[in-house]
């Protein structure tokens, strides 16, 4: 080996391996650690990286003995790719890392504290390395858009980036439905009124699309297909273009609001070339005035019977999509369509969508049924397009202020996350009802961590979550303990298994002291689960078994641990070392390929 290549090689290390010097450190395991409460708290400066962009992080510490060092170890799933010493400024520690290359990948940063050479406290943050949001879509909201500071605004698209939120869908920012910006003489006006007569600044949304572009997050502008005002004639629009609920054409299609709103929204044929052309080339302002990123398209879900202005019956599902294609044609942006309970969602995997989106009502009421609908949506694509589900949990208890109840929120997150979708409920509150701006219910700081670490998790375990992956044949049995069940079922322990290349990746979601299989917890009463210790497992593989790795959003934050098992004829046996809500198991093998 020349010696430029040996000075190369040399370099690599000192850059990769660690800032204080190329020595290898020892490998801290997260679950020999136990937090001591040293650190605050850990950020990002963006919530996804395109390949070869640096991320920044931030640390923020309680104040400590002098002596304290931050270690920092970076890892894909259960592979160790680098590690860094980082230097603490008073209480707060800034540093850089280059991740891999590779486009579409998770990671995550494993931070310790040490003093006098001992590791004191862990936390953990992931990154996502991606140069389109569609693969691996984290959408979060925003539904409060009156005169803000820059700093109000700020802190609210920090706390979703935290969350790794790479897209914002802007909820009920329009003017009204058929013509969303207001202008005058082709300027944007000031301030408008919504649909609920609240106030919409220009330049709180401006702000919040600015800020969060600079954070890589997608901003979504809300609309729906269909609808308008009813004094919509006034600003151009046609009785011709009409939904009717009778043949004879005496009632025309609605959507009943309160009185005190400004209208009623009036429905029109989506199929209609005329109303496509209208709509869109008011979305066509919509751009020229705001650097929205794409189209968040909203329907109402199965209508019943409806003819257009000429008798004849509509087929909605077929006008989405004839919309959809010559809104895509006419306006070259990204685009996402709410399928409302499925409704049409066949039809949607036809049109030039970025990825799936399912707001979920009572014919999908159980834990189950939101695999099912990811399932589903998975077979429409060939496992190409991920999904995103409104599932608005808790629904009845915000009727009146209190807190969000945290096993309802965990378990339905679990399912979600472990079927390989994401949940769109984060905001500058959290969702419990479709009208977003509503918000009787916050979130404990408890409960804010739990969450913290379930997009974490989220992240940087995404390409054995979400990432193509395919149905696996393996069944998991217990051999002490809770029963596992292949179905959720009500007292047992929900186990399924998907692959990924040559690795199995099975899922065990704990429903053993569930009160409710309904995963909306409308009234708040699901009870948070009792900790299982040492389950006992077992499957049988005639592939010789290399590794297992072991990884849950409710332990060490996340970081993954190698587990201990035998395999003796085939049968493979071993222990899980806790089970809260979700845990996940990896299972490699030798001579494996893929």
């Amino acid at each position: 080996m020349t010696w430029s290549k040996y000075a190369a090689i040399l370099l690599t290390c000192c850059m990769t391996v660690v800032a204080s010097g190329c020595s290898e450190q020892p490998e801290v395991k997260a679950e020999q650690v136990e937090r001591q409460g040293m650190m605050k708290w850990i950020t990002t400066d963006k919530a996804a990286y395109h390949p070869g962009e640096k991320v920044k992080f931030t640390l923020q510490l309680n104040p400590s003995e002098s002596e304290a060092k931050v270690f920092v170890q970076y890892r894909h799933l259960g592979q160790k790719i680098g590690q860094q010493t980082v230097k603490i400024s008073g209480t707060e520690a800034e540093w850089e890392w280059t991740p891999p290359k590779d486009d579409f990948r998770g990671y995550m940063a494993e931070v310790f504290v040490k003093t006098k050479d001992k590791v004191m406290d862990h936390l953990n943050i992931a990154v996502d390395v991606s140069s389109d949001w569609a693969k691996f879509p984290r959408y979060g909201y925003l539904a409060d858009f009156p005169k803000l500071s820059e700093s109000q605004m700020t802190r609210v698209i920090d706390r979703l980036n935290r969350y790794h939120i790479n897209g914002i869908q802007f909820y009920d920012w329009q003017y009204k439905h058929h013509d969303p910006i207001k202008t005058a003489h082709g300027t944007p006006a000031a301030e408008w009124p919504d649909i609920a007569n609240r106030p919409t600044s220009y330049d709180t949304v401006k702000g919040y699309i600015d800020l969060a572009h600079r954070h890589n997050m997608k901003a979504m502008n809300y609309n729906l297909i269909f609808g308008a005002y009813e004094d919509a004639e006034k600003d151009g629009v046609k009785k011709e273009w009409a939904l009717y609920k009778d043949q004879a054409l005496t009632i025309q299609d609605s959507h009943p609001l309160p009185d005190s709103w400004a209208s009623d929204i009036m429905l029109y044929d989506p199929s209609n070339p005329e109303w496509q052309n209208y709509l869109i080339a008011k979305e066509k302002e919509v751009f020229k005035h705001l650097p929205f990123d794409g189209w968040h398209v909203d329907q109402l879900g199965e209508r019943g019977t409806l003819w257009n202005a000429a008798g004849e019956s509509v087929e909605l599902p077929h006008g989405y999509l004839s919309f959809l294609k010559a809104a895509k044609k006419q306006l070259d942006v990204s685009y996402v369509m709410n399928a409302v309970n499925q409704y049409g969602q066949v039809f949607m995997a036809l049109a030039p969508l970025d990825f799936f989106y399912t707001e979920v009502w009572s014919d999908f009421p159980e834990y189950g049924d939101l695999k099912r609908v990811i399932d589903q949506n998975n077979g429409f694509s060939s496992n190409k397009r991920n999904t995103v589900l409104a599932a608005y949990v808790n629904y009845e208890l915000s009727n009146a202020p209190g807190i969000f109840n945290a096993p309802g929120v965990l378990l339905a997150n679990a399912v979600i996350f472990a079927s390989g979708g994401a949940h769109l409920e984060l905001g500058e509150n959290m969702l419990s009802k479709e009208y977003f701006p509503h918000k009787n219910l916050t979130l404990t700081p408890k409960l804010e961590e739990q969450l913290t670490n379930y997009y974490d998790f989220l992240t940087a375990y995404q390409n054995i979550l979400r990432d193509e992956l395919q149905p696996s044949d393996l069944t998991v049995v217990s051999t002490g303990g809770p029963a596992l069940t292949a179905d959720a079922a009500q007292g047992k322990i929900w186990s399924f298994a998907k692959k990924k290349d040559s690795s199995d990746i099975v899922h065990f979601i704990n429903f053993a002291d569930a009160n409710t299989m309904n995963w909306n917890d409308t009234e708040g009463k699901q009870v948070e689960p009792k900790e299982l210790q040492e389950l006992s497992i077992s499957f049988s593989r005639d592939r010789k078994v290399s590794s297992i790795l072991f990884a849950s959003p409710d332990y060490y934050n996340g970081s993954p641990v190698q587990l201990e098992f035998t395999q003796q004829d085939n049968q493979v046996s071993l222990k899980l070392p806790k089970l809260k809500y979700w845990d996940l198991i990896m299972v490699n093998y030798e001579n494996a390929s893929g």
